[in-house]
């Protein structure tokens, strides 16, 4: 039996241009597709972020705690400073009241001083109270020196106006020269630098 469809034998030419034969279209390019984001780059992009968000990054986020730190530091150093000063304003200003209330004390008790050394100088010797009238005057003397009050007596002192007031004067003895305190009528009191009162003196013309 004849097949009805007999193999038709192309020339190995068949398919070459030029002979009639249509070439196969080339394949079209399709868009490369976009690449997936990884974790990688995400972390990136929030590198990039925080860079442009400060300076220099996290070598800015240093620099901002530096000067933070330096901020603080420097307030704490002005307020211990101003709380030292404070305190040595407090402490001066309490000693000077102190001071205050010593020398208020003394002026008030100065009076019964002078009338007890009268009295030990007019006494008889005597004079069964006198041992009791000095100890009355030394207990007073021990009360003003705990105080911080001293008496001074400047006897062969040359007169000095600061500490001393003259209430008379009378001729230089024998080897003093003029202007020295030949007696003092009347002791003088001090507190530290301050006088209370100045000792009252004779002094030589």
């Amino acid at each position: 039996m004849t097949d009805i469809n007999p193999t038709v034998e192309q020339s190995p030419d068949a398919s070459a241009p030029g002979d009639g034969a249509l070439a196969p279209a080339p394949e079209a390019e399709s868009p490369e597709a976009p690449e997936a984001v990884t974790s990688v780059d995400v972390d990136e992009a929030a590198e990039i972020e925080d860079d442009l968000d400060t300076p220099f990054g996290a070598h800015g986020e240093l620099v901002r705690t530096a000067a933070q730190r330096d901020e603080y530091l420097a307030l704490a150093q002005r307020t211990q400073a101003d709380f030292e000063n404070y305190r040595k304003r407090m402490a001066k200003e309490a000693r000077a009241a102190q001071e205050r209330g010593a020398s208020s004390l003394a002026k008030e008790l100065l009076p019964a001083l002078d009338n007890l050394d009268r009295a030990l100088g007019a006494a008889a010797a005597d004079d069964p109270l006198l041992q009791g009238v000095r100890l009355v005057r030394s207990e007073l003397d021990a009360a003003l020196a705990r105080a911080g009050i001293e008496s001074f007596s400047p006897a062969g002192e040359t007169f000095d106006p600061t500490l001393h007031e003259a209430v008379a004067t009378a001729e230089a003895p024998d080897g003093q020269a003029s202007g020295t305190v030949v007696e003092v009528y009347q002791p003088g009191y001090r507190l530290g630098a301050g006088i209370i009162r100045p000792a009252r003196v004779v002094v030589a013309a």
